[in-house]
C-alpha cells in the first residue's frame, strides 16, 4: 500500500514539475505584467511570491483536477490571488503596465495577455461583462497615449 503511495506520489510530482518546466515562464511574465515589475529591474520578489502561491495551490489541487487543465487553473488562481492582494500592488515596480491601476492590469492581463473571453474574464472577478470592457478599453487608452519608449 505505501509502495503505491509512493509511486503515485513520484507520478505526481514529475507532472506537476513538467507542467511547471512548460508554462512556468509564460506564468511569471503573467505574474510581473500583474504586479507591474520590471523583468530587467531589481527585484521581482512580488511577482515570484504570487506565482509561487498559486502553483503551490495548483500542486495541492493536483490530483482532483481530473481533466481540468492546470494552467487553467494556476491562472484562474493566479489572477484571484492578485485581485485579492491588489491593494499591495498600488505601486508599481517600473513594469510595462506600470500606469495602470491594479484592477486595469489584471483586466488587460486575462484579456489581451491571455486571451481570455470577456465572459470569462467577468465571471471569473465577479463583474459584469460591461465593466471588464470598458476597464479593458480604458486600459489600452491609457498605455496608447504613453509616450513611446522601449518596452522591456
Amino acid at each position: 500500500m505505501r509502495e503505491r503511495q509512493a509511486a503515485r506520489e513520484r507520478r505526481r510530482a514529475r507532472e506537476f514539475e513538467k507542467f511547471v518546466g512548460g508554462a512556468g515562464g509564460r506564468l511569471l511574465h503573467a505574474a510581473r505584467l500583474l504586479t507591474a515589475e520590471d523583468p530587467h529591474g531589481p527585484g521581482t520578489g512580488a511577482a515570484e511570491r504570487l506565482l509561487t502561491a498559486a502553483l503551490a495551490r495548483t500542486y495541492a489541487d493536483w490530483d482532483r483536477l481530473g481533466g481540468d487543465d492546470p494552467y487553467e487553473h494556476t491562472r484562474r488562481e493566479l489572477a484571484a490571488r492578485f485581485a485579492h492582494s491588489a491593494r499591495r500592488h498600488r505601486h508599481p515596480r517600473g513594469g510595462v503596465l506600470e500606469r495602470l491601476p491594479p484592477r486595469e492590469r489584471l483586466v488587460v492581463v486575462l484579456r489581451l495577455y491571455e486571451g481570455v473571453a470577456e465572459e470569462q474574464a467577468a465571471a471569473g472577478l465577479g463583474l459584469p461583462v460591461e465593466r471588464v470592457r470598458a476597464l479593458c478599453t480604458r486600459a489600452v487608452a491609457a498605455l496608447r497615449s504613453r509616450p513611446a519608449g522601449p518596452v522591456p
